[in-house]
C-alpha cells in the first residue's frame, strides 16, 4: 500500500483582526483568550503563568469579568463552570457545588459577608498579546 505525500496545511489569511480578553495581572495587562473563545452565559478557566487558575465569563450583553476559579467554600476550581446571574443590578456566579454567589465585579460572597474571591480587571482590545493563558 502506498500512501501519497502530505502537504503542509497552510493557515487561511484571517481578514479580521482577532479580539482578545485580557486581565490585570500584577499590575499589566495578560492575554487570556480571544472573544471568539466565550460563549455569552458561561464561564472558561484559564491558567495564569503564575500558576493560579481564573473563571472568565461573557455576560449576555457582552460585558467580560473574572474571578479566581477556586471556590473557597469547597476548595475546588469549579467557578468557571457557575451559573450566571445578577441580583439588584450587581451581576454574580453562583457556585455549582454549595451555589453561594460571588459578585462578579468585587469577588464578594453575596451569601457570607466574610468570604471573597479575587476579581480581577478586564478589557477586551484587536489585535494578539505577547503572552497568553491556557484556556479550558
Amino acid at each position: 500500500m502506498t500512501m501519497a505525500p502530505t502537504t503542509p496545511m497552510t493557515p487561511m489569511a484571517a481578514e479580521r483582526t482577532a479580539v482578545r480578553v485580557e486581565l490585570l495581572v500584577d499590575q499589566r495587562w495578560f492575554t487570556v483568550c480571544e472573544l471568539t473563545d466565550l460563549t455569552p452565559g458561561r464561564g472558561v478557566a484559564a491558567l495564569l503563568p503564575d500558576g493560579a487558575q481564573v473563571a472568565v465569563f461573557l455576560d449576555r450583553s457582552g460585558r467580560v469579568y473574572a474571578v479566581a476559579n477556586r471556590d473557597p467554600f469547597t476548595g475546588a476550581y469549579v467557578l468557571s463552570r457557575g451559573l450566571l446571574g445578577s441580583t439588584g443590578g450587581r451581576p454574580f456566579v453562583a457556585s455549582p457545588l454549595l451555589k453561594q454567589r460571588f459578585d462578579l465585579e468585587t469577588g464578594r460572597c453575596l451569601d457570607d459577608e466574610g468570604v471573597v474571591v479575587q476579581a480581577y480587571a478586564t478589557r477586551t482590545r484587536a489585535g494578539t498579546g505577547a503572552e497568553s493563558a491556557q484556556v479550558a
